[in-house]
């Protein structure tokens, strides 16, 4: 059984100060300028878009079952019989100068009405303004503290903003703020802004989406007070090995599927654009291998983007 997650607080406010250099700027030594826009922007635009929007066949569910759309990277759609849930939509096919590598897997007319939307953090990949200004009559929004103020004229009906482990209830759901290793600047000295992960609970089910995070202790926390039974884990943009502060590779997130004792693992954030150094291909290849030699290829739900899976 979960126990009470301890009270809500927020981590330490990061010193302000400016940028000596683009290094500075990026995670890794190895992103200089030229490196950057070799890696991220020229290869990413010679690489042809694959991928297909699919005409989305929407399950009819029984109370207490559960439907993920994966969208590609870090968005979801979650469906209850009576709630509709997005995480960090993003339906955009460039993000300034970086190409998304495959198409969303559907297209964001063809969603249904929006209960509430999820969003983790301020990054544009995750917070992007175009896709929630065009999303069908949202009603609530959750977000961590100092984000409210982006969201304003973006449609919604309601906007909270919410500490690391404080709740939100609405009706019979309940979303919680999860804490994760990561930063939530959307510009450069914009050091205010939250960042975090959700669990979801309804209807008797717990959704997780980690949101963007490297590997900390505090995932087991996690586990031990919310016991989530879907873990949705980024996987991708961990090389160079300094990008480990930030992100974690398929060895961490499978670490981390083990410590929230979570029954389905449903990988994210690879894939979609191309953000570090490893190919595109390595994440769910190198997961799949790490979930067969401990056992737990049963438990592994590689999604397709654009189709329902019911859990």
């Amino acid at each position: 059984m979960s126990k009470p997650p301890p009270r809500p607080v927020r981590p330490p406010r990061p010193p302000r100060k400016l940028p000596r250099s683009f290094k500075d700027l990026t995670p890794s030594r190895a992103f200089n300028p030229g490196t950057f826009f070799r890696e991220m922007v020229w290869k990413a635009w010679l690489t042809p878009r694959t991928g297909q929007h699919k005409q989305p066949v929407f399950p009819q569910l029984k109370t207490g079952e559960v439907a993920l759309t994966w969208i590609g990277h870090a968005s979801f759609l979650v469906q209850f019989t009576d709630l509709n849930v997005l995480i960090d939509p993003n339906f955009a096919n460039w993000l300034f100068l970086l190409k998304r590598i495959k198409r969303s897997g559907l297209k964001l007319e063809d969603l249904p009405p929006i209960d509430l939307v999820l969003l983790t953090h301020a990054h544009f990949d995750h917070f992007h303004k175009p896709t929630l200004r065009r999303l069908p009559h949202p009603k609530i929004a959750v977000m961590p503290w100092g984000m409210g103020d982006l969201a304003r004229n973006l449609g919604f009906g309601r906007i909270v903003e919410l500490d690391w482990w404080e709740s939100f209830t609405h009706g019979d759901w309940k979303v919680t703020l999860t804490p994760c290793k990561h930063w939530g600047a959307r510009m450069l000295r914009d050091v205010d802004r939250g960042y975090g992960g959700f669990v979801l609970e309804h209807q008797g089910r717990t959704v997780y989406h980690a949101g963007d995070s490297a590997y900390f202790d505090g995932f087991k926390e996690i586990g031990k007070h919310l016991r989530p039974e879907i873990a949705l884990l980024p996987i991708g943009a961990y090389r160079p090995e300094s990008f480990r502060n930030v992100h974690m590779g398929p060895d961490e997130a499978f670490k981390v599927f083990q410590e929230l004792g979570s029954k389905w693992l449903v990988p994210m954030h690879y894939g979609t654009f191309r953000l570090s150094f490893e190919d595109m291909d390595e994440p769910p290849r190198w997961l799949q291998q790490l979930a067969r030699q401990n056992g737990r290829a049963d438990n592994l739900r590689l999604l397709e983007e654009g189709i329902p899976e019911v859990f």
